[in-house]
C-alpha cells in the first residue's frame, strides 16, 4: 500500500492570495492608540507550535502595550516602513530589514510606527497554552491561559517563598 502524496501547495502561502477577509484586527483592550492588522500565517499551513504572522500598523498606532513575557519567545522583522522599539525604557529605530528577538529574559518592549507611512514587519515566536506577561506600565500581570488572558493587579498579589510552604519541626 502506498502513501498518498500531499499536495505541496498545503505548505505555501502566497502573499499575492492573501485577501482583505484574512486580516484580523488587534487592539489591546487597556490602550486605545493600540492597532495592528494581523494575517496569522503559520495558521494557514496547519502549524501549532510556533506562530508567524504579517502584521501592519498604521502611522501614529502603536502594537500592544509595553510588556515582557515568561514562557514565549518572540520576534519582528521588519518588511517596509520605519518603527521605533522600546526595550526596558530606551527606544531605538528600525527599518526594512532590521530584525528584533525578545528571549524570556524579562525585556519588557513594544513597538511603535512614529513614521509617516505603513509599518509592516513578520512577527512570531512560540505558541504555548499558557504564559505568564509583565505590563509594568499598567501595573498588571497578564496570565494567558485557556484561551484569553486575565490581569491581575501587581500590588494585589501575594508573594509567598518555598520556606513559606515547610511547616517548621519541632
Amino acid at each position: 500500500m502506498s502513501k498518498k502524496k500531499p499536495n505541496i501547495e498545503q505548505y505555501v502561502v502566497r502573499s499575492a492570495s492573501l485577501r482583505d477577509d484574512e486580516i484580523l484586527a488587534f487592539t489591546h483592550p487597556l490602550n486605545p492608540n493600540s492597532a495592528i492588522s494581523f494575517i496569522p500565517l503559520s495558521d494557514r499551513v496547519g502549524m501549532q507550535r510556533a506562530q508567524l504572522g504579517l502584521g501592519r500598523i498604521a502611522p501614529g498606532r502603536e502594537s500592544f502595550i509595553p510588556h515582557a513575557h515568561t514562557a514565549q519567545e518572540e520576534f519582528i522583522f521588519i518588511l517596509e516602513g520605519v518603527g521605533e522599539m522600546e526595550i526596558d525604557g530606551d527606544c531605538l529605530v528600525l527599518q526594512k530589514g532590521d530584525y528584533v528577538g525578545f528571549p524570556i529574559d524579562g525585556a519588557v518592549h513594544q513597538l511603535y510606527n512614529r513614521g509617516s507611512k505603513d509599518l509592516v514587519y513578520l512577527m512570531g515566536g512560540e505558541r504555548t497554552a499558557t504564559d505568564m506577561s509583565h505590563f509594568p506600565t499598567l501595573k498588571k500581570i497578564g496570565i494567558w491561559a485557556e484561551g484569553s488572558m486575565r490581569y491581575v493587579d501587581e500590588d494585589a498579589t501575594q508573594q509567598f517563598e518555598p520556606d513559606d510552604f515547610v511547616e517548621p519541626k519541632g
